[in-house]
């Protein structure tokens, strides 16, 4: 690690000079390291990786001016780099909420089943119990009346407790 950090520093501080092959060839290392770091933190999405790399060359080269010489240059870019992966996955977070996965196109033409009603009529009949008797009464007398209940008419094995 403290090669690389004396690798890059020098390189850095060469082009920070005027030294155009040595800013070339820092961006270059940099790059792999950079792709390095972002793959441990970024394993479920490698295609996003080079993406990210290039967003965070940019912000180093228009930031290149802000670097303090006597501190670590690791330090200095991997701030920069956190940053713009919070900045990345609050972008991702915001577009995922709005834009629903084609991969879940199968949920989507799924046949309907039957449970949601069955589990609904598990809880009106729990909530029905929780009524006085002068409220609950009329309503289980309209629901004889209007013929068998989707518990019934899935065959569930459910039991009133009375």
């Amino acid at each position: 690690m403290q090669l690389t950090e004396d690798r890059l520093r020098s390189l850095m501080l060469q082009s920070l000079s005027g030294d155009g092959a040595s800013y070339r060839l820092f961006l270059d290392e940099l790059s792999l390291h950079l792709r390095s770091f972002l793959r441990r933190r970024l394993a479920r999405q490698p295609e996003e990786i080079e993406d990210i790399v290039q967003e965070l060359l940019l912000a180093i080269h228009n930031q290149r001016h802000t670097y303090n010489s006597r501190l670590p240059l690791t330090v200095w870019v991997h701030a920069i780099a956190r940053y713009k992966v919070i900045d990345w996955l609050r972008r991702r977070s915001r577009h995922d909420l709005l834009n629903d996965s084609l991969d879940e196109r199968e949920e989507l033409f799924a046949a309907p089943d039957d449970t949601g009603a069955a589990e609904a009529s598990l809880d009106i009949a729990k909530l029905l119990q929780q009524l006085p008797e002068r409220q609950r009464l009329p309503i289980q007398y309209v629901r004889s009346r209007a013929g068998p209940s989707p518990m019934q008419r899935s065959g569930s094995a459910y039991q009133n407790p009375r």
